[in-house]
């Protein structure tokens, strides 16, 4: 009997060898891979941090800050609008997320271009910079950092982390999908035809804003998952040839290692006290209410704890 137990006893030191072999060369693979793609991203803009911050944000210390998402609607010989304009803060210590979603249609100083437009032109005259620029100054607070996502593209990272659940709240057609109330998984192009939806929803944009916000934390809830990480390629490749940000990757791996709590609550914040007004020729903007854009701003600067 010993000498069996004592065999036994040999060939584990060997198992934990061989396994350790295999996480340690699928650790190393995902870590090379995950730097190429990071990398990939990664698009500097021409600033340091922003001017409306005394200081610049320290990830190891856990500190919170924003970030613009820009949806970018590309079309062949077409610079694209950014149709979908989101602000969030992030806050570690309360491990929540704040969000809102920017009307596109905002009438507001295009910073950069002398000109007063709508808010999404500023991506077809000056890109992410003049978008961030035009942004933080409607919001007069600080935008640390930016991604770009092209959203005809956004679909390959929905399917790549094996589609997304969200609560839809009514009935509606989009593009050939028939989506009902409730519970649903969508596929990456459902997701973009969800989100996309507008004349239907009795709501108008704030209906297909708070889409926006379940697909998006749909997919920051399934990206953590199990398959998510076996599907891991497929995931890294999507976001290389879809988003566009100007955080560092060793920034990236400060934010997944101390920030990844915030990802759990998300609240969403809305615009929707503001009139349409038609102006230059008969074109329609949205006039913000400024109370209530002083209410939002004066909750997204409490969550970033200024």
């Amino acid at each position: 009997m010993k000498r069996a137990e004592n065999k036994k006893r040999k060939k584990w030191p060997w198992i934990i060898a061989i396994i350790g072999l295999v996480v340690g060369g699928l650790a190393l693979t995902i870590y090379i891979d995950l730097t190429s793609t990071l990398k990939d991203m990664y698009e500097p803009i021409d600033r340091e941090q922003s001017t409306k911050r005394e200081n610049t944000v320290i990830f190891d210390k856990k500190e919170p800050f924003s970030v613009l998402i820009l949806g970018v609607d590309e079309r062949e010989g077409d610079k694209g609008r950014s149709d979908t304009m989101i602000v969030m803060t992030v806050n570690p210590t309360l491990k929540s997320t704040k969000m809102v979603s920017i009307p596109r249609d905002t009438y507001t100083e295009i910073v950069g271009h002398g000109t007063q437009d709508k808010l999404n032109h500023a991506f077809a005259f000056g890109g992410i910079q003049m978008s961030l620029d035009s942004v933080e100054n409607l919001l007069d607070m600080p935008i640390d950092y930016v991604a770009e996502v092209n959203m005809e593209g956004f679909q390959d990272v929905v399917n790549a982390v094996g589609g997304i659940t969200v609560t839809n709240t009514m009935d509606f057609t989009q593009d050939s999908f028939d989506f009902q109330a409730g519970q649903l998984t969508l596929s990456g192009e459902e997701a973009l035809s969800y989100v996309r939806m507008r004349k239907e929803d009795p709501n108008g944009d704030w209906g297909r804003q708070d889409r926006q916000r379940q697909v998006i934390q749909g997919v920051l809830s399934q990206g953590k998952s199990f398959n998510s990480l076996l599907n891991y390629r497929s995931v890294f490749s999507a976001l290389g040839d879809n988003v566009k940000t100007n955080m560092s990757f060793d920034e990236m791996v400060d934010v997944q290692k101390n920030y990844r709590d915030a990802a759990d609550k998300i609240e969403q914040l809305h615009f929707e006290k503001g009139t349409g007004q038609r102006m230059n020729g008969g074109i329609w903007y949205y006039m913000m209410d400024e109370e209530e854009l002083q209410e939002v701003v004066d909750t997204l600067k409490q969550h970033l704890e200024l």
